[in-house]
């Protein structure tokens, strides 16, 4: 890592999970129904856009740590909000990055649940000995289907669809290298070139039908390509990994595995890659169960997993910066790396 992490105690709790009940026709740890043409799903009860900015700029006049960055604008012109926490510039930074998938929905749920409590007592002590940058909603235009191609098929109701790509029809997730897109040159220009950073966590979703040990996964993670990533960088990523795991994997909704989805090859142009590679920064997919929409029905989740799955990004984040701050992560055990079985696809 490129800064000494201090060692302190800290007070306080992470959010607390919850058991969810199980699909009447799943193993599962942790479900709610598929979707499969059966269930409503419905954009309504996801923050739009705007009410997402109205949210932050309300948190930042009631936190005194909390300073709202533009970072850019997407195809739209939609200003590009990043959160930040920066007490101390020397302090290690970590990174969040929500929705840069825009049907990819409770990542920035979670985000705004995070940022809220980060304003409480729950999170007392962590803001003096980490530094802290949230990028809650990456792909605004697609999360807005304000795109300019036709959305054809998809599952939701409301007043929007939701879309993987952005609005020139372009995943971000692809574009980290060539970096062709607005919304990918704000992150590059603003964020990864101006702040020193150790770690980001990049949150996805992934389809709902992958499988471990028989059981549905809550989620996937999935750390920097070893023969791409400078060696105390990959363990760093490896380290953050398993502070994840080990906040969700106990809890009764909770049940990860290695990830093995689509980009799973190395490519440049994906965040968990291209960032590690490219500016030294410890990095982590975490791809949590099921989309918000989409014309796939198998990507889909019903909408009653709502909970447990902003919970479980709210954990997720939580977990991260208090290792990161207490130095914690330093001492994390990675074997479990090497048993973690790589989840399966279930046919439905």
């Amino acid at each position: 890592m490129k800064k000494q992490l201090a060692t302190i105690a800290l007070s306080g709790t992470i959010l607390a999970g919850g058991m969810m009940a199980d699909m009447p026709t799943a193993q599962a740890a942790g479900n709610g129904p598929d979707y499969q043409g059966h269930e409503t799903i419905n954009t309504s009860i996801l923050h739009t856009y705007t009410e997402m900015v109205d949210f932050l700029e309300t948190q930042e006049k009631k936190q005194a740590n909390m300073e709202l960055e533009v970072i850019g604008e997407t195809v739209k012109g939609r200003d590009m909000h990043m959160v930040k926490y920066m007490q101390n510039p020397d302090n290690p930074t970590i990174l969040y990055i929500a929705q840069q998938h825009g049907d990819e929905a409770l990542t920035t749920e979670g985000s705004l649940e995070f940022i809220k409590q980060l304003g409480t007592g729950k999170t007392k002590g962590i803001l003096e000995n980490v530094n802290l940058l949230i990028i809650p909603m990456y792909n605004a235009d697609g999360a807005m289907g304000d795109v300019n191609y036709e959305l054809e098929d998809y599952a939701a109701k409301g007043d929007r669809h939701l879309t993987r790509l952005n609005a020139n029809e372009v995943d971000l997730n692809r574009d980290h290298d060539a970096k062709t897109q607005p919304e990918t040159q704000g992150l590059h220009e603003n964020v990864l070139q101006k702040y020193d950073i150790d770690y980001m966590i990049d949150l996805h979703h992934q389809g709902a039908q992958w499988i471990k040990d028989d059981k549905y996964v809550s989620g996937a993670i999935f750390p920097s390509h070893p023969d791409h990533t400078a060696p105390d960088v990959f363990h760093g990523s490896q380290q953050l990994g398993a502070v994840v795991y080990d906040a969700i994997e106990p809890k009764g909704w909770g049940h990860l595995a290695n990830y093995a989805g689509k980009g799973s090859a190395y490519d440049n142009g994906i965040s968990v890659y291209g960032l590690a590679h490219d500016y030294d920064i410890s990095t982590l997919l975490f791809e949590m169960r099921g989309t918000q929409d989409n014309a796939n029905d198998f990507e889909v989740l019903g909408q009653k997993s709502n909970g447990y799955l902003t919970k479980q990004a709210v954990v997720a984040m939580d977990a991260a910066a208090r290792a990161i701050a207490d130095a914690s992560i330093q001492d994390k055990d990675v074997s479990f790396w090497d048993d973690l079985p790589v989840q399966e696809e279930s046919p439905y």
